[in-house]
């Protein structure tokens, strides 16, 4: 083991307790306003693995020499940063959540319930399901804002609020494995294990599907007596023009074309271009768009890419010595403290791995993907979108871990059994 390595490891650590603490950071940038700027810049927990990812280049930098820092930085793969910025920001679009916001009233109005009810319930189990067709970190980006105004404000009880986000967690991580393109930690292994769409809705969708429709029912049915009906438009709101179907279907076909080339950075990026050019044209028919949040977003996951390319060393052996159904649960585990993309790479270089223990690393890395903000690389953009609506306005890693705890063994009991 080199000394750079243990260096790696040990700046990883430190970047998940800073993760944890990052709570504690906010509210001392409350406590102590003279020094506020220094305490919520450290308690935002987008910015730690990239202010963690700065640290392991400056000590490479210090114990290789410049040429090795610059040679590491530039030897990883940024694309599902990139990607998950682009299609952020074009998701959170207003027309395209318009579109979806009156889909969903329509599909509401349906029910033999309360609107609010079934459109919290739709929010929590089938936009986290469409994932499998528009990518995780676009349902995860419609859901947040969907269900912002309805669950994550002033009002509701905080311990409601978290497991309501532990579920749309868990659902989202879930819910891309329908087919084979959508879900991070499928798409490192489906081309090396030569899985198909018809492959994961056989052997994982409709577990998974099971598996969402439970927890979103669950944890609807406690929220419904601090449910209230949607509340008006403000005047503000209301007085904006209403997107004509044209730039609609533009923009849907903006984030249809984002998605369809995920894997090709260089194409998305000039997609987003024209995009934002598109958008300056037509600026009446807009919100703002979210581009702090989505840089935010690509900043943490960036910095998980270049702190996790360090973690190798020691976490494929413990994938490569397990048998099956240890290896569900050491990955179920492992995902918490690493992105599950990242465990689910490591297990497609193992030669000669069986068919159960293929299946038993994706189940686990998956069931675990809402267990912390760093499990799933969707999650970031959940708690960048959501945040303002809990107390401190920041997201506690402990808050977050219980209220996920009963939606991941529903989606575990699924996977097994």
């Amino acid at each position: 083991m080199q000394t750079i390595q243990l260096v790696g490891a040990i700046l990883f650590g430190l970047a998940l307790l800073h993760t944890f603490a990052a709570k504690s950071f906010e509210i001392l940038s409350h406590r102590h306003p003279r020094h506020a700027g220094l305490f919520h810049l450290l308690g935002e927990v987008e910015v730690v693995f990239g202010f963690w990812a700065f640290i392991l280049i400056a000590a490479i930098a210090l114990l290789s020499g410049g040429e090795a820092a610059v040679h590491y930085a530039e030897s990883r793969q940024y694309t599902e940063p990139l990607f998950v910025f682009t299609v952020m920001v074009v998701a959170a679009s207003r027309p395209v959540l318009d579109i979806m916001e009156r889909l969903l009233l329509v599909l509401a109005k349906l029910l033999p319930m309360r609107v609010e009810l079934a459109l919290v319930w739709f929010g929590l189990a089938l936009v986290p399901l469409t994932g499998s067709l528009i990518t995780e970190p676009a349902a995860m980006t419609l859901a947040a804002l969907m269900l912002a105004p309805l669950v994550f404000r002033d009002g509701m009880p905080e311990w409601l609020k978290y497991g309501a986000l532990g579920v749309l967690f868990v659902n989202v991580s879930i819910g891309g494995t329908l087919t084979a393109y959508a879900a991070p930690p499928v798409l490192m292994v489906a081309g090396t294990w030569q899985w198909d769409s018809a492959f994961m809705i056989t052997h994982f969708g409709w577990k998974a599907a099971i598996a969402v429709l439970i927890n979103a029912t669950t944890v609807t049915f406690m929220l419904r007596k601090h449910l209230r009906t949607p509340a008006a438009p403000s005047a503000e709101a209301a007085a904006a023009p209403a997107v004509p179907l044209a730039v609609t279907a533009i923009h849907l076909a903006f984030l249809a074309a984002v998605v369809l080339l995920g894997h090709h950075p260089v194409l998305f990026l000039g997609i987003f271009m024209l995009f934002l050019g598109f958008t300056q044209a037509y600026q009446r028919y807009q919100n703002p768009l979210i581009i702090k949040e989505g840089l935010l977003v690509g900043f943490f996951l960036a910095g998980l890419v270049v702190l996790g390319g360090m973690q190798q060393w020691w976490l494929q052996p413990i994938v490569e010595s397990l048998p099956p159904t240890a290896l569900f649960f050491s990955a179920l585990g492992l995902t918490a403290i690493t992105d599950n993309a990242a465990l689910t790479y490591l297990g497609s270089l193992i030669q000669g791995i069986s068919a159960q223990s293929q299946y038993m690393l994706v189940a686990g890395a998956v069931a675990g993907g809402g267990l912390t903000v760093i499990a799933n690389a969707p999650n970031p953009a959940g708690v960048s979108l959501l945040r303002r609506g809990f107390q401190d306005e920041s997201i506690g890693a402990i808050g977050l871990l219980a209220g996920a705890l009963a939606p991941t063994i529903v989606a575990a009991l699924a996977f097994l059994l």
